[in-house]
């Protein structure tokens, strides 16, 4: 395994692909523009799933699953949905293959086999899901309704990259239904605050809940909220997205209760995600030219433990103190692993790990076990120190608390020195080429305006900021009355 990488000051977008393959997290498959997630990367993805399965479910939601495949009639249900994603579905027309019989040995699709519907393979799950809660909701003793779905998506992407653009990606949706639209509105900002806790605590990456436009928000939302978050090139990255749906989809799919005067009406609804995106969040929010940088609360693997050796009574000493170091640290839930593969020596092993991202390297040698000491290195400040076996446990906890707390604080302080305010739009221009990151500029609220900004720039209106206040001032661009600033950037 190569450590060498292009540099990210040379080519970001070539370092990171290079970290994503390199590092063994995915790889491109046979199948144009579709990954395969290896073993090491889909273990930081278990992690992050768990972590946010559980807090869905500390909020009382229940996890379902839902067909792949939504009728084409289904899917075109909600029209503002339908029209959003068309462009990107693939469809399933027949059923069955047969022999080819102007080519041996080669397949072709049995014309007499053509589905008597085209189905769509789901870019998005809200055309079946609320046709299946039609049978769900019947009173208002049945609600809220709280589901959550762990599953895959397709999107026909044209233009693909490792984890942040596929056209089949893993992900959550969830899909609530309610009495009022107060309700509904809570609970669409509850998950957005839930996306937040999780990407802030567990991926040490500070985000800015805000509000989408409504030329971004996701089609048949009233309203998108979303976290953003800016990586180490200055782009802005959508880690996040929870929707508050009004009744459009209870419309379209007829969802109705009876309220507790025996009235019949709509329910109100959400629906909110995050997928395997976030990998290329983590991904380029901490790592560094020699690798992947991961928080130990997501680590496959927070402790490495190398033993240095130069015979078979050397390693069986080092094994034994090895075993011990593990026990207790895996009785502290601390993920630990002993490599003590034969056929790499330990220079190869500590450049894998530090590709890899573990968080601490533990190399133990014969010296070692004569002083009583073991040396720990640091993957995020690459420092080392020897420590005493006496000391370790307690070390290796505080170090890792050291290492989740700077590793945010960082990102944190990379951001904050990333967001400016301008007042013209040449101030806009000069800023976006030269210091890049989010811009925060007064906007006159149109479309027409926000359009043409893209258009000149690249740069599109990542949130209007939750905890911005209103503030008069003058459109960056038209010099038109604004009544907010909002964060403007270019994006992934």
């Amino acid at each position: 395994m190569s450590k060498k990488l292009t540099s990210r000051s040379e080519d970001y977008s070539k370092w990171y692909n290079e970290l994503v393959v390199k590092a063994d997290l995915a790889e491109n498959s046979a199948v144009r523009g579709c990954m395969v997630i290896k073993p090491y990367g889909y273990a930081i993805w278990e992690k992050m799933q768990a972590e946010l399965d559980k807090m869905f479910k500390e909020t009382g939601h229940q996890n379902a699953y839902f067909p792949l495949f939504v009728p084409k009639s289904l899917f075109e249900a909600e029209e503002k949905n339908a029209e959003g994603f068309a462009k990107e579905c693939a469809i399933v027309t027949h059923y069955r293959l047969q022999n080819d019989p102007d080519k041996p040995g080669k397949l072709r699709v049995d014309p007499e086999a053509k589905l008597e519907e085209e189905l769509i393979v789901r870019p998005t799950s809200e055309a079946i899901i609320w046709n299946t809660f039609r049978g769900w909701v019947q009173s208002y003793r049945d609600l809220p309704l709280l589901i959550n779905q762990w599953a895959n998506v397709v999107r026909w992407e044209m233009r693909t990259r490792l984890f942040l653009r596929t056209a089949e990606f893993l992900w959550q949706e969830g899909h609530t239904a309610h009495e009022t639209k107060q309700q509904a509105v809570a609970e669409a900002e509850l998950m957005n605050n839930v996306y937040a806790t999780f990407v802030e605590n567990f991926m040490a990456i500070p985000v800015i809940q805000g509000l989408k436009t409504e030329s971004e928000r996701f089609a048949g939302a009233d309203e998108t909220y979303c976290i953003e978050a800016l990586m180490q090139d200055g782009k802005a990255l959508q880690a996040g997205t929870s929707h508050f749906l009004g009744q459009n989809f209870a419309k379209a799919f007829d969802v109705k209760y009876a309220n507790k005067e025996g009235k019949q009406d709509y329910v109100w609804a959400t629906s909110w995600g995050v997928s395997t995106r976030l990998m290329g969040a983590l991904i380029m929010t901490h790592s560094d030219d020699h690798g992947l940088v991961l928080p130990p609360s997501l680590a496959p693997n927070q402790v490495v433990i190398i033993p240095i050796y130069k015979s078979d009574e050397d390693l069986e000493a080092i094994t034994e103190v090895a075993n011990s170091i593990i026990s207790d640290l895996r009785g502290k839930n601390i993920s630990v692993k002993f490599d003590n593969r034969t056929t790499h020596r330990p220079g190869a092993k500590f450049a894998q790990h530090e590709l890899q991202g573990v968080p601490l390297r533990l190399a133990i040698g014969a010296r070692d076990l004569a002083n009583g000491t073991v040396e720990i290195a640091r993957r995020d400040t690459l420092t080392k120190e020897v420590v005493t076996l006496d000391s370790l446990n307690d070390k290796i906890e505080g170090l890792l608390k050291d290492i989740q707390n700077d590793l945010y604080k960082k990102a944190l302080d990379f951001r904050n020195d990333h967001i400016t305010e301008v007042e013209t739009f040449e101030e806009f221009k000069t800023v976006l080429e030269t210091k890049t990151g989010f811009i925060s500029a007064h906007w006159d609220g149109t479309i027409e305006t926000e359009d043409k900004i893209k258009e000149l720039t690249k740069a599109t209106i990542r949130c209007i900021p939750l905890e911005g206040k209103e503030e008069a001032g003058i459109c960056v661009f038209s010099g038109n009355p604004s009544k907010r600033r909002v964060l403007f950037a270019k994006a992934y």
